[in-house]
């Protein structure tokens, strides 16, 4: 009762307020923002006009917020296509460019936008600043008694680093056209500016060939991407103001091209497309001149077909073991005088580089290429850890970091949005810092299918946009998962299934329309975090079902979070309303696991969960019996704290590949019990 009537009384306060004004809630935070006091209200009558030197990208942008504007509002805006006549000064939306811009590293990107109850203004250098703004225009679309309105604001604008990606893989599970376009929107509404597509792997050549056609008609097994398929993805992310940077990962992750073409291999037998994953020995001889003819005339053709100015070589993981069964490799080395893997790679490397020279492109690959004898005219990117990232800053190379943002390993927001480039702490001079051009989050697709890849790209992947475009002190946790739920909404909006697509695997789960005690289940659980899902990587292959319960569940569930967020203020405050509200879940899940085994009879797939959900139901008994003896000031039998915090590390076993996410919120309320 306690806990409704505070419900009724926020909705009180939050009614009489009558404003649901959006200025705070933008993410990512620009770098100044100025309230005004003043609205602009939108009605059917609202128009966009375009003045100074935009260029097409920016018509075309215009146009698509102007629907996602009406698609919202419901109005029936009556401009259509946004065109060069569209020039109005007195429109409601006032665009005013100053050039259209050339998508590469160093772009302006920086923006002004004001609005008064009277017009909104955008004002850019480039068309990208522009696009930029339409973003930051979408969320602040507020409602009052009144209706829809733009709150008056000044707010100026430019990214803290010109590279905000994000690396799709598309080969270890099959990523379609959808996957790549509805990304694109997502990453375009938080202002990321670079798609790294990761087009070939052991399990997958992921792009059509003319000058090989082998390669994807016999490494991909009829998923691929065709190159009008390719141009469609470019163009796509051009209007957004999005680069798309290629990877074709070479010597090594090549088993799909040695199954096309044998003869590109370091040792000689029968090779098929890996149906499991992890890192592999087959490699290409690079001692081979052939070798570098087959590279050259495949890369001069994927040269020509993304205009991107990096080209990404990959150069991770290399084992070496198969280069050391070829007699004549080693031979080769001793010609050399090299005395380890790393030098033959590094002379593979500097053989590549001329081929990519040849065709305008920049190398760029993960830090394993970072080698003594590598020109510095290469992007290097960080993934085993910061230390490569400064090491190449130190030492003149270009680079960008992806540790602490590999968004598959399913560690929380907060983890990602607290990493940074170029932390507070760091000893590289100001000149060093500026060889770090941003980061990258990465999406590798070995536990994720189309249809639950979006639940793990999307909403943290907008913390981590946020870390790379706003300034270096915006920190805030928990006012940043505050703005996060405001911008996953608007990114289901735009065409993300990572909020519907969990009540869909619940449905297919459950066999039943009725998955209450599912959901229940769900909502306090993840996925195992880091490599732990697959260990040893003999637990899945491409053909395993990613439809249990660990693929409904997703990264940093809310209600656990804010479960143990209110269970370190109560053990502190002993504050009533919170005691309710957790009383309130714990009786939920304490009374679940009855509900959830009914479940079981209709559906077994979901009987590897009732561990966990008996162990819920276990727990939160005992969460119970804490706050009874803390209510009381009573002090617990003897052996009453031992006997719970067996309870809770009974609790924290694995079902299902996934684990309790309250665990140590229990085990802070036994703690706390006399205290």
């Amino acid at each position: 009762m306690v806990r409704l009537l505070s419900i009724l009384f926020g909705i009180i306060i939050s009614i009489s307020s009558f404003a649901q004004d959006r200025t705070t809630d933008l993410m990512p935070v620009p770098q100044s923002v100025k309230s005004t006091g003043t609205h602009f209200y939108v009605t059917k009558a609202f128009t966009i006009g375009i003045i100074g030197n935009p260029g097409e990208r920016v018509y075309k942008e215009a146009t698509r917020a102007l629907r996602r504007l009406d698609n919202r509002m419901g109005f029936f805006f009556e401009q259509g296509i946004i065109a060069a006549a569209d020039n109005n000064k007195s429109a409601s939306l006032l665009i005013e460019v100053s050039r259209p811009a050339e998508l590469n590293l160093y772009e302006d990107e920086s923006y002004k936008l004001f609005s008064d109850e009277k017009q909104v203004k955008i004002i850019a250098n480039t068309d990208l600043g522009a696009i930029r703004g339409l973003e930051t225009l979408q969320q602040l679309l507020s409602t009052d008694n009144d209706g829809y309105y733009f709150p008056g604001v000044e707010i100026s604008d430019a990214p803290r680093f010109p590279w905000r990606g994000l690396l799709l893989d598309i080969t270890l599970h099959w990523m379609p056209m959808d996957v790549v376009l509805r990304t694109l929107d997502g990453m375009a509404a938080v202002k990321m500016n670079v798609l790294h597509l990761h087009l070939t792997e052991d399990q997958m050549f992921g792009i059509e060939s003319k000058v090989y056609p082998r390669l994807h008609e016999v490494g991909a097994e009829g998923n691929y991407f065709t190159q009008e398929d390719i141009k469609r993805i470019i163009a796509y992310a051009d209007q957004r103001g999005i680069r798309v940077v290629p990877e074709f990962d070479v010597p090594g992750h090549c088993t799909s091209w040695l199954k096309a073409y044998p003869e590109l291999a370091s040792v000689k037998r029968d090779y098929e497309l890996q149906r499991y994953y992890g890192v592999f020995d087959p490699s290409l001889d690079v001692t081979k001149d052939y070798t570098y003819v087959f590279l050259d005339s495949l890369f001069t053709e994927m040269a020509a077909l993304f205009p991107d100015e990096y080209f990404h070589i990959g150069g991770d993981e290399n084992t070496g073991v198969d280069w050391g069964l070829n007699p004549d490799i080693k031979a080769y080395m001793e010609k050399k005088g090299m005395k380890t893997y790393r030098e033959l790679e590094t002379e593979f490397m500097q053989r590549l580089l001329p081929i990519l020279q040849k065709n305008k492109k920049k190398m760029m690959g993960w830090d394993e290429i970072l080698r003594p004898g590598v020109p510095h005219d290469i992007m290097i990117q960080s993934w085993r850890g910061t230390k490569s990232l400064v090491e190449a800053a130190k030492n003149g190379y270009t680079g960008l970091l992806s540790t602490g943002y590999y968004i598959d390993l399913i560690q929380p927001t907060d983890f990602h949005y607290l990493v940074d480039p170029v932390p507070a702490n760091t000893d590289l001079t100001p000149e060093q810092q500026k060889f770090i051009v941003g980061g990258e989050a990465t999406m590798w697709t070995e536990h994720v299918t189309p249809e639950t890849v979006d639940s793990r790209i999307w909403p943290r992947t907008a913390a981590i946009a946020e870390r790379l475009w706003s300034a270096s002190t915006v920190t805030d946790v928990d006012d940043m998962y505050r703005r996060l739920d405001y911008i996953s909404l608007l990114l289901e909006g735009l065409g993300s299934t990572h909020i519907r697509n969990k009540g869909v695997l619940m449905r297919r789960l459950a066999n039943s329309y009725d998955t209450k005690a599912l959901e229940v289940l769900v909502d306090v659980i993840e996925p195992l975090k880091i490599y732990e899902r697959n260990p040893g990587d003999t637990m899945y292959t491409v053909f395993s079902p990613y439809t249990k319960i660990a693929d409904v569940a997703t990264p940093d569930q809310k209600v656990a979070r804010e479960f143990r967020k209110d269970v370190s203020a109560y053990c502190i405050s002993k504050n009533d309303l919170l005691k309710d509200n957790i009383l309130e879940h714990l009786y939920l899940w304490k009374n679940n696991h009855v509900k959830f085994m009914e479940l079981v009879k209709k559906s077994p797939v979901l009987a590897e969960a009732a561990g966990l959900s008996e162990n819920l139901a276990k727990i939160a008994n005992t969460g119970i019996e804490a706050i009874g003896y803390m209510n009381n000031n009573a002090s617990p039998p003897t052996g009453w704290k031992s006997k719970g915090m067996d309870i809770t590390a009974q609790a924290k076993e694995q079902g299902g590949r996934c684990d309790l996410q309250v665990v140590t919120a229990i085990e802070e309320l036994i703690q706390a019990v006399g205290e």
